[in-house]
């Protein structure tokens, strides 16, 4: 039986269910549905694993390299829902101990209760792919950083802002959401197009070249940056530190 993952929606962020044997096969799969979960930007995503089996340990390393993609965008809480069993034992060991494992759903929901997730300040706008967008969003990150207080950032941010949706005016031609959001230690800002084409920086750029310089510049500003698939297509996100 192949492993399947399904999501919904709730009051506590996004569930994700995942039912089958868990093995190294497919984990690639799984950890691209799990990524195009945390591309929703939920404050807490949690993983109902109680109809999951391990067929092989070493696939469990999926939900780890989950977490840590979590910690670095969007911020996302984490939490693995999975009743005592032989799922629980094996993530209760020392190769996964930084991850939250709780009995049940409901458990899961009452630790969120108790410590919910902090509420982000969010700006955001529907852009089209014209040539006036990355002006636009130099606005609104300039805007987000002297609102939040930030004014330092104001330059990387408008910098990182404007490259990101000069890529899909570039590139993928569709309709795009910016969005910055403020965590306690980072100033987010991401980018979500109708592509699914994954981006990498160009490694070789003419001297004289007047465009395809952007996401060198992006990875020169940023503390961090990447490019998550997302259930229509993709975000490409990058954070400063505060």
């Amino acid at each position: 039986m192949a492993i399947t993952y399904e999501v919904s929606a709730d009051e506590a962020g996004l569930v994700g269910s995942v039912v089958g044997p868990l093995g190294l096969s497919d984990v690639g799969t799984l950890h691209r549905h799990l990524l195009k979960s945390l591309a929703e930007q939920p404050h807490a995503l949690l993983l109902d694993l109680s109809g999951m089996l391990v067929a092989e340990p070493l696939a469990l390393s999926v939900f780890s390299a989950t977490v840590r993609q979590a910690a670095r965008w969007p911020g996302t809480t984490v939490l693995l829902c999975a009743p005592p069993g032989p799922t629980r034992e094996a993530l209760n060991g020392t190769a996964y101990r930084r991850l939250t494992v709780l009995d049940s759903l409901g458990a899961a929901r009452a630790s969120l209760a108790r410590t919910p997730p902090e509420k982000m300040p969010v700006l955001s706008d529907e852009l089209l792919p014209i040539s006036g967008a990355a002006r636009h969003a130099r606005d609104l990150a300039t805007d987000a950083c002297l609102r939040w207080d930030l004014p330092r950032l104001a330059g990387p941010a408008s910098l990182i802002a404007n490259e990101l949706v000069s890529n899909v005016v570039d590139h993928a031609h569709t309709m795009m959401t910016l969005r910055l959001s403020l965590r306690p230690r980072y100033l987010h800002i991401a980018v979500r197009d109708g592509s699914a084409t994954e981006v990498r920086p160009s490694t070789h750029v003419p001297l004289d070249a007047r465009r395809g310089r952007g996401l060198l510049l992006v990875d020169a500003t940023a503390h961090a940056w990447g490019c998550l698939p997302s259930s229509d297509g993709k975000v490409l996100w990058a954070s400063l530190k505060r």
